[in-house]
Parts: structure tokens; C-alpha cells; sequence
């Protein structure tokens, strides 16, 4: 089995043959695509990228309420200019209190389908377990790259041409899992990256330009 993969399937069926139970992802109803066209997408973290997170010493928290969730400027101009660059966009959040009991499920998805009405997301892929620390293991919590994994396998992706964008740690470390370019914005928390992403953005809109950019050079060596 290869460290890094174009599009994931392999490593997805081994997951969900040995175990089904730990690829329980909520997931929007996608787009129609060409199945016979593998598609470039940016997988993009929620909290932090998207939205403005709530900080708690020094630590960011999601909303738990869709009038705490705050889209974060330059947020709607960066997901246009994607879209044009040709990138299915794919969301892909942990949202670890719905399955540790201190947020309901409702309350996200409310939140994700206000988004959806908002943005040009493509998908959104939801990780509600708990985490292993609270006996709640799962394969599709970041860093692990089941959801990335899944949407590759149902959307065509090849996450070899795609990228993941995100705020923390769990992010880089998933897109390197799954295979993609990561980049990362630096909000300065107190927590420390544990490798570091191929290219850093001050923001999703900063973010989307180096994109732009790396296209242009790809172009002008074709």
C-alpha cells in the first residue's frame, strides 16, 4: 500500500472492509460530477478557516450557535476564485462534542446548511466521534485521512492535484495523510504544528492566491 495516493480508494475500501463502523461521516448531498473526470479540490478545515473561531485561552473553540458562527472576511471572494481556478471545494471538520455529549447534532448541521446556502461549498464532510480519549475512535477524525478519503472515492477526486487547508495541527497532518498539498494559516495558538505544511497563508483568501499562483507556473511549464 502506497504512503501517498492519487485518489485514495484503496485505502478507503481497506477502512471500510475491516472497519465499517469507524467511517461514519454525515456528508451533504454532492454536486452532480463526471464520473469518468477525476476533479481537483480544495478540502477546507471549518472552524478558523472558514468562520472565526471562539478563543478560550489561547485555545479556538467552534460555535455552538449559527448567531456565533461569524464567516470570516475575504472567506466568500476566496471560495468564488477557487471555483473558477476549477477546484471542487469540500469541507472537512471535526466536530468532536456531538459525540462527547456537550453539543447536539442538530446544531451543526443547522449551522452547515445555513453554509451551504451561503458559500459554493461542493460537500461537507462531518466527523462527530468523540475521539479515542473518550472511547470513540473513528478513522475519519483529522489527522486521519478517512474523509478525505471518502470524498475522493465518491466525488473522483485525485488528491494528488488537491490541496488542504487548515488552522491546526490535525489539518496538515490529515492532508499529508490523504495524500494533498497542505497549506496553513498561522493563527498564533498555543499549540505547536508536529510537521511542517508545504506552503503557509496569512488567511482562505491569501490561501487561494499562492493557488492562482502555483496554477499560473504550472501552465507556463505545459
Amino acid at each position: 500500500m502506497q504512503a501517498r495516493c492519487g485518489c485514495g480508494q484503496n485505502r478507503l475500501e481497506a477502512y471500510a472492509t475491516l472497519n465499517p463502523e469507524l467511517l461514519s461521516v454525515n456528508a451533504d448531498t454532492p454536486i452532480r460530477q463526471d464520473a469518468n473526470t477525476p476533479n481537483r479540490a480544495v478540502f477546507l478545515d471549518r472552524d478558523g478557516v472558514i468562520n472565526r473561531p471562539l478563543i478560550r485561552e489561547g485555545k479556538p473553540y467552534p460555535p455552538s450557535r449559527l448567531d456565533e458562527f461569524e464567516i470570516l472576511p475575504g472567506v466568500p471572494e476566496a471560495c468564488h476564485a477557487l471555483k473558477q481556478l476549477g477546484f471542487l471545494l469540500v469541507v472537512a471538520t471535526n466536530q468532536p462534542d456531538v459525540g462527547r455529549s456537550t453539543l447536539a447534532r442538530e446544531a451543526v448541521e443547522t449551522i452547515h446548511r445555513w453554509l451551504l446556502e451561503q458559500l459554493p461549498i461542493d460537500r461537507v464532510m462531518t466527523c462527530f466521534h468523540g475521539g479515542a480519549e473518550y472511547g470513540d475512535r473513528c478513522d475519519c477524525r483529522k489527522p486521519r485521512p478517512g474523509m478525505l478519503f471518502q470524498a475522493a472515492e465518491e466525488l473522483k477526486i485525485n488528491l494528488a492535484k488537491s490541496f488542504m487547508i487548515g488552522d491546526r495541527w490535525r489539518d496538515v497532518d490529515c492532508g499529508f495523510n490523504a495524500g494533498c498539498k497542505t497549506i496553513f494559516i498561522d493563527w498564533s495558538y498555543e499549540e505547536k504544528l508536529k510537521r511542517g505544511p508545504d506552503f503557509n497563508a496569512r488567511d482562505l483568501l491569501d490561501a487561494a492566491k499562492l493557488i492562482e499562483q502555483l496554477e499560473l507556473k504550472n501552465d507556463a511549464r505545459t
